[in-house]
């Protein structure tokens, strides 16, 4: 009989950024399927989701691939819930309202390789600082590209574990880098993500390096910061062919501006200055190819005739994609109830 080692990951409740915990359950003649991953528990009042006194929280599988790094192993993403076996505070996965998966989410996850010694991005000369920004975006050579070989065993990892990738690319500040997932479905496309931030901290511990999620980890200083902007559609915004549709949908977010900051990621204010291709914080703005806006409307939807998706640039890199999912999905659902309303006054 064969013995699987399923790694059971979940959020904790840290605020105002969750982190990602896990811990291996073996089991006997385990067929590879999610619906025969069983429920699991953990300790509550280790990860701020639980008091001591009542510490037992509950993980429930939702999402599984195949663990490219282990012998028989296999990656369990969990929401967690409480006692009761409703959904925990911390479930940022059961806010998204998409149960016909007909949004899709494509996700650009920018984050720093990290020298836990130096605290500098990989790159950084010690006590200096490298050449100014330019060279690095998209860059290649010993100069230029500082940690391929982790990025690399990332990428083989997350294909052999069956994510969809979609590409990777050396960003714009030194030791900064960038991978993109795609989904039909916005929890899937959350639990992509999760699966392959997981990936690239545990390659990150044998290389020594740490990953660095903040959105602003250099401060002040002029470098680019680090963002998950959020590409996303659903089949009205792949098939109206309506410019006035998308304008309609890009105005409903412009009166739930602090609404949709609250769940981008914390200090966004640090990196969303008007500055280094960012919208100021306060501001709403959308434009054709404007990687200066808000929301970007992509040159390829207006090719293809007003069909195709949005791309909200403010999420940064450290924010839940479950949370900022379902905020979209709820504008986006009022832009539309608008829009018909409309549709039917004239009819």
């Amino acid at each position: 009989m064969s013995i699987a080692k399923l790694e059971y990951i979940w959020l904790d409740g840290y605020q105002p950024v969750q982190s990602l915990r896990s811990k291996t359950k073996i089991e006997k003649g385990f067929s590879g399927k999610l619906e025969d991953c069983p429920m699991w528990c953990f300790d509550g009042s280790s990860t701020e989701q639980a008091p001591g006194g009542s510490s037992d929280c509950l993980l429930k599988p939702v999402f599984i691939v195949k663990d490219p790094q282990r012998k028989n192993g296999y990656l369990v993403m969990c929401e967690v819930l409480s006692p009761d076996g409703k959904a925990h505070p911390s479930n940022g996965r059961a806010l998204i309202d998409d149960d016909d998966n007909d949004f899709w989410f494509g996700f650009e996850q920018e984050y720093f390789l990290w020298n836990p010694e130096t605290e500098k991005p990989l790159g950084f000369p010690e006590g200096g600082f490298p050449r100014p920004q330019g060279p690095y975006y998209c860059s290649v050579g010993a100069r230029n590209a500082y940690g391929r070989a982790i990025v690399e065993e990332h990428l083989d990892a997350c294909l052999e574990a069956g994510l969809n990738v979609e590409g990777i690319n050396a960003e714009v500040a030194t030791g900064q880098w960038e991978f993109q997932i795609f989904s039909k479905g916005a929890r899937e496309a959350g639990d992509q993500i999760w699966i392959a931030r997981y990936l690239l901290e545990r390659i990150g511990e044998k290389y020594g390096v740490a990953i660095n999620w903040h959105c602003k980890p250099l401060g002040n200083l002029d470098w680019n910061g680090s963002g998950m902007h959020a590409n996303f559609s659903n089949t009205v915004l792949r098939t109206c062919g309506s410019r006035e549709i998308y304008e309609k949908v890009c105005e409903a977010f412009r009166p739930v501006i602090s609404e949709h900051i609250e769940v981008y990621g914390a200090d966004n204010h640090l990196r969303l200055t008007g500055k280094h291709e960012t919208a100021a914080i306060n501001e709403f703005k959308y434009g054709v190819s404007d990687r200066g806006a808000s929301i970007r409307i992509p040159i390829g939807t207006v090719e293809r005739g007003w069909k195709g998706w949005l791309e909200d640039r403010r999420p940064n890199s450290a924010a839940d994609p479950y949370k900022v999912a379902a905020r979209i999905i709820k504008t986006v659902k009022s832009a539309e109830v608008e829009v018909l309303a409309e549709d039917l006054k004239v009819a």
